[in-house]
């Protein structure tokens, strides 16, 4: 049998029996659409989350109080001998490395200016918080680089804070309260959006030495540091250590490297969308059902068929190839059709919802139709075989 007369005997299986391959192939489209749609969205939230947590920068340590125990979990303040303090920050400075440090305290507070109350976070912070947290200052300036123990009664608006209470006013120079105390505003800060549903924006910074007094806290929540790119992050780690242990007697802090927090977090989203991905194949696994059905259906009707061809000359091996043909070109059309289906169903979703996150995946666009093809091929060998393996004599006495 010639290449193309094989071609030309496959086709006109699809042609005889539109209905037949069109619902077979559906099932398969179904199953890929399913596929390519979670692993979209899936897709689309794990690089939501890493920008969301990266925005920040890669190169940052965050020092915490209380040791991180076997189990995994941080005891937190309560099970530390000696608070983290805006000296252990200061003192971190000189250490090799390292770019800048930033001591950190936060809670909420009411802010009020002019009449107008407003409840938002309240961030108690240093002069190196901006480069640290790479935000930028819009107008005028972040805290001064002063001693802390002396700390001034500044404050440096978020976008959203400034928006609210001084709408069409120049905020510079102004007095507001912040909890009891008053607050000479010294800048703004620019728009840095939400974070995991936190608006950075409506947000205001203090020192954090004022910070401290505000929420009647002993120590700082953490310590935010930002170490060269260049430098070797263990080397960095080992004399964070070092310092902090020659200052409190032992080793009662947490390091948490932004770089393999993102890491381990990357593996739990890797694993999330395969799992959704999964999900999604077992409908491919209906569909391998259905072409099964069909073929084996196919192979009973053309039985007179078959016996034709083989009584023509046609071998047993070229019967195999012509339904398994059938078969892998129903699963890879249906694929086709699933994927255009999928991707087209995942960006109109975007489209109408543009806060879901949705990135196509295209090895598992891939992975799907190679397993869409495989599926055929293995729901087509059983029919397959019991085609070619039909006595010529015999299927031709079925007409």
């Amino acid at each position: 049998m010639l290449l193309p007369d094989l071609i030309r005997l496959t086709t006109s299986s699809f042609l005889a029996y539109r209905m037949r391959s069109f619902l077979t192939g559906l099932g398969i489209a179904v199953g890929i659409t399913a596929v390519i749609l979670l692993t979209s969205i899936g897709e689309g939230l794990h690089q939501f989350v890493l920008a969301e947590f990266s925005q920040f920068g890669t190169n940052l340590i965050s020092i915490q109080p209380g040791r991180a125990q076997t189990q995994g979990g941080n005891v937190g303040i309560f099970g530390s001998v000696r608070t983290i303090s805006i000296e252990d920050a200061q003192a971190l400075r000189h250490l090799p490395n390292v770019e800048y440090v930033d001591p950190s305290v936060s809670g909420n507070a009411e802010v009020r200016f002019n009449g107008k109350t407003r409840r938002t976070m309240v961030i108690g912070g240093g002069h190196d918080l901006p480069r640290v947290m790479a935000s930028r200052v819009q107008t005028g300036s972040f805290l001064p680089d002063e001693d802390p123990s002396q700390a001034r009664a500044l404050v440096v608006l978020g976008s959203k804070v400034r928006q609210e209470l001084f709408a069409g006013q120049n905020p510079l120079g102004s007095y507001l309260r912040v909890g009891s105390q008053r607050y000479r505003v010294i800048g703004v800060m620019e728009t840095k959006g939400q974070m995991l549903g936190f608006d950075l924006d409506d947000t205001v910074y203090i020192p954090a030495a004022r910070a401290l007094e505000l929420f009647n806290r002993p120590g700082l929540m953490e310590i935010h540091l930002s170490y060269k790119s260049s430098a070797d992050l263990q080397g960095v780690l080992r004399s964070i250590t070092a310092l902090l242990k020659e200052r409190h007697g032992r080793e009662d802090f947490t390091l948490v490297p932004q770089e393999k927090a993102l890491e381990v977090l990357g593996s739990v989203l890797d694993v999330i969308t395969f799992a959704v991905g999964a999900l999604g194949g077992i409908s491919l696994l209906v569909g391998g059902v259905g072409i099964l059905t069909i073929m084996t259906m196919a192979v009973t009707e053309r039985t007179a068929e078959i016996g034709l061809l083989r009584a023509l000359g046609a071998r047993e091996n070229q019967v195999l190839t012509l339904f398994l043909g059938e078969a892998i070109l129903l699963s890879a059309l249906g694929g086709l059709a699933g994927l255009a289906l999928g991707v087209g169903i995942a960006q109109g979703l975007h489209l109408l919802i543009p806060a879901l996150p949705v990135h196509t995946p295209w090895l598992f666009a891939g992975l799907a139709e190679l397993s869409a093809i495989s599926i055929g091929l293995a729901a087509g060998v059983i029919p397959a075989r019991r085609a070619a393996k039909l006595d010529p004599v015999e299927a031709l006495h079925t007409e």
